[in-house]
């Protein structure tokens, strides 16, 4: 066992070198994935108005239910290969991936049939109005479709950086990213298929990425597919896959109903102003696809850090594991605290990527947002990597409790607070709030932790 760690560059190469080899491909990765649902909204925004942009954002729900769906099975799959291949248990390792890919291919299934029979009433509750219906519509029947390919090709993106390329991953998402952005254009305004037609060009994308994942597994991987195990696959295994991944479904199922509320008190307290319902979802929309861009970098630098975390607490080397978190919080911080200077000293600049408004007081509403809501991102980057932290460590309830410390216990609440005191804007300062309240628990979980593995390195 001793050997293999030795020849495993998770256990021996330099943490710097090692981190950055594993943070870029993955930050690429994460970015491209976020790039899909922007670059769509962008030129939604040019080609159909705010209408179009709001539908964007009401059935972006969708979206994460199966991020949240994908992740609970490949990331916390993924986790728990980089531990056990940490612990030299290459057989195991391969039993996890065939596991994860017969589940989430099954599960998949059944969200496409739930979504299709209930698309209608779902996309009411997600907060979508007469205005917008058919638009949503359009848009999120495609997305539903697609969900399978989603649950595969997030399972096998993850599952390829455990088993060292990382770089095949970014190779594989970024070729769909760009895939999508030449053929939204072409689907949109050439073809006039307009937002039916951006979620078409999605789900082509995500399917080639999909397709290139396949052929790597199938021909170059050290994790090798076996027919009796995809048929058969192993429920323990499975269970340990959910437990470590729970952390990371939990974030974006919290997000989900953080969305939901989020809708549907914009559009309540969006009518009540001059703003309004349908122009504050849309504004709002905007708002969160340019957060997603800085939180998905931060996200990247913490999917790096996992298996050089994991592998090194398997192989009980505490030094790296700190020196490993301890270098992805500078990192992530850095990124975060530009995200906050782009967002408040260059919000409109960053608003006319999404075109022009027809809405009176939609771009000063929405810059407003980015200021306000966006006011405390350049924290998220200590909270995303302490979360990590957890996750690959295998510590399944810290990692969800804190997780779901922003989105849900802290957002929801406050959503439904501030308003009563503020109006439209109390959901804005709602977020402002949350950063804060949400770096000062994180802090109090980690110090421990922290504490620890540098007892452990003496």
């Amino acid at each position: 066992m001793s050997e293999t760690i030795e020849k495993n560059i998770l256990g021996s190469a330099p943490i710097p070198k090692l981190l950055t080899s594993f943070a870029w491909p993955a930050i690429i990765a994460m970015v491209a994935n976020a790039l899909y649902n922007v670059v769509d909204q962008i030129f939604i925004g040019n080609a159909v108005g705010y209408q179009g942009i709001t539908a964007a954002t009401v059935t972006f729900p969708i979206v994460t239910i199966g991020i949240a769906v994908s992740g609970l099975i490949g990331i916390g799959a993924s986790a728990f290969a980089a531990i056990l291949l940490g612990q030299g248990k290459q057989q195991a390792a391969e039993e996890v991936l065939n596991t994860q890919t017969a589940a989430g291919a099954a599960i998949g299934l059944v969200l496409l049939c739930l979504g299709i029979f209930f698309l209608e009433p779902m996309l009411r509750l997600f907060g979508a109005t007469e205005a917008t219906m058919q638009y949503c519509k359009d848009l999120g029947g495609v997305y539903i479709i697609g969900m399978p390919v989603t649950m595969l090709m997030i399972g096998w993106s993850n599952m390829a950086r455990t088993d060292g390329a990382p770089k095949l991953a970014m190779k594989a998402l970024l070729t769909g990213v760009l895939l999508n952005c030449l053929l939204d254009p072409t689907m949109i305004f050439l073809f006039g298929w307009g937002v039916l037609g951006a979620g078409i060009a999605t789900v082509v994308g995500q399917v080639v990425s999909t397709l290139i994942l396949l052929r790597y597994f199938l021909r170059h991987s050290k994790l090798k597919f076996h027919r009796s195990s995809l048929l058969h696959p192993r429920l323990d295994l499975l269970k340990k896959s959910l437990a470590i991944g729970a952390s990371s479904c939990l974030v974006q199922v919290s997000g989900t109903v953080m969305q939901i509320i989020m809708n549907n008190s914009l559009l309540y307290y969006g009518n009540l102003s001059t703003v309004g319902g349908d122009a504050a979802i849309g504004a709002m929309g905007i708002v969160m696809k340019v957060n997603m861009i800085f939180i998905s970098i931060s996200i990247g630098i913490g999917i790096g850090a996992g298996p050089i975390i994991g592998f090194n607490t398997g192989a009980r080397r505490y030094d790296r594991v700190y020196d490993t978190y301890v270098l992805a919080v500078r990192y992530a911080l850095l990124v975060t605290t530009l995200g906050w200077i782009a967002c408040e000293f260059f919000p409109y600049q960053l608003l006319h990527f999404f075109g022009s408004s027809d809405a009176p007081m939609f771009l000063d509403f929405a810059a407003d947002a980015m200021r306000i809501f966006m006011g405390g991102v350049f924290l998220a980057g200590f909270q995303i990597i302490s979360t990590s932290y957890f996750q690959a460590t295998g510590q399944a309830v810290k990692a969800s409790l804190l997780s779901m410390l922003r989105q849900f216990f802290l957002i929801v609440p406050l959503t439904l607070v501030m308003p009563l005191f503020f109006g439209l804007y109390g959901i804005l300062y709602a977020g402002l709030l949350a950063d804060f309240l949400t770096t000062l628990i994180a802090a109090l979980f980690i110090f421990k932790e922290i504490t620890n593995l540098k007892k452990r390195t003496i």
